[in-house]
């Protein structure tokens, strides 16, 4: 199974589209696509900032930086996300947190999660994204940041998301693959990815961005994509309206979707949002 890669275009003008099954990526023009679960920016961000064609000057620049800006990368986010990718919570931390700002109404749901998470650990992988899948699209209801959150976006921590109960697909998938951690999937195994998602099933439908989350049993695996529009875990190529655009995950950003695909220089600090709940997270007890 090839998985097409997206091609580095330096033109906010141009979304590019790949099919999970693609063999060959086409362009569309934004005059066609909508923006559902996130800001365009996001992506427009990705592009301008980590892919643009480098002058000989910046190559020189970097070139002569590179062992030193490397060092530094790695160390931030060792520090950042060390916790978060061993898969140790502490669980009274996460709770004082959850009840200092919700009060006492979400504890019923977070001792559903923690036990949830606790009877993961003796679990194979695929029981664990079943059951993590299952209970978060079954325990947070679909709303748009502007009304859980009064933001035009924003990315919730997991303790958010059950303090509200709600959230965007963005919160979905961010929730299952903390949550995932937890239960001790491998951090390489999961990756969040951006995606657009088509709303018809004519060619040229319109587009939204969309966000899921994929599970790899092998680097070169077919994923496995946990979702909040179906309830069901379906491979990759069962999701033909769902064209990826990038993805990361705490070790960093990648270009394409690839498993065995090493992580872009610059570490998780080239998605600011998701550098941002990374501490956020680790604040709340994810450490």
């Amino acid at each position: 199974m090839r998985y097409a890669n997206l091609l580095l275009s330096a033109s906010p003008r141009i979304i590019v589209e790949s099919s999970f099954l693609g063999h060959l990526p086409t362009s569309i023009q934004r005059r066609k696509t909508r923006p559902k679960c996130d800001e365009c920016h996001v992506i427009r961000n990705f592009f301008s900032e980590a892919l643009s064609p480098m002058t000989g000057t910046t190559r020189a620049r970097l070139v002569s930086l590179a062992s030193l800006r490397g060092m530094l990368a790695a160390w931030c986010c060792w520090v950042l996300v060390v916790g978060v990718a061993s898969g140790a919570a502490d669980f009274d931390r996460l709770l004082a947190s959850l009840t200092q700002r919700w009060g006492s109404a979400p504890t019923a749901k977070f001792n559903a999660w923690r036990a949830l998470v606790q009877a993961g650990a003796a679990s194979s992988d695929l029981e664990r994204i079943k059951r993590v899948n299952g209970f978060f699209n079954q325990q947070l209801q679909f709303a748009e940041d502007s009304v859980v959150w009064s933001q035009t976006d924003y990315w919730a921590t997991p303790m958010e998301s059950i303090g509200r109960g709600a959230g965007d697909c963005e919160d979905f998938s961010i929730a299952k693959y903390f949550s995932l951690l937890q239960t001790g999937v491998a951090p390489e195994k999961l990756r969040l990815i951006y995606v657009r998602a088509k709303t018809g099933g004519a060619d040229g439908a319109p587009t939204q961005a969309h966000m899921v989350l994929a599970y790899y049993a092998q680097p070169d695996a077919e994923p496995l994509i946990m979702d909040n529009l179906i309830p069901d875990i379906r491979p990759a190529s069962r999701r033909p309206a769902l064209v990826p655009v990038f993805s990361f995950n705490s070790a960093g950003v990648f270009a394409g979707i690839a498993g065995g695909e090493s992580a872009a220089a610059g570490g998780t600090g080239r998605l600011s949002r998701w550098e941002d709940l990374l501490r956020r997270a680790k604040a709340e007890g994810f450490d």
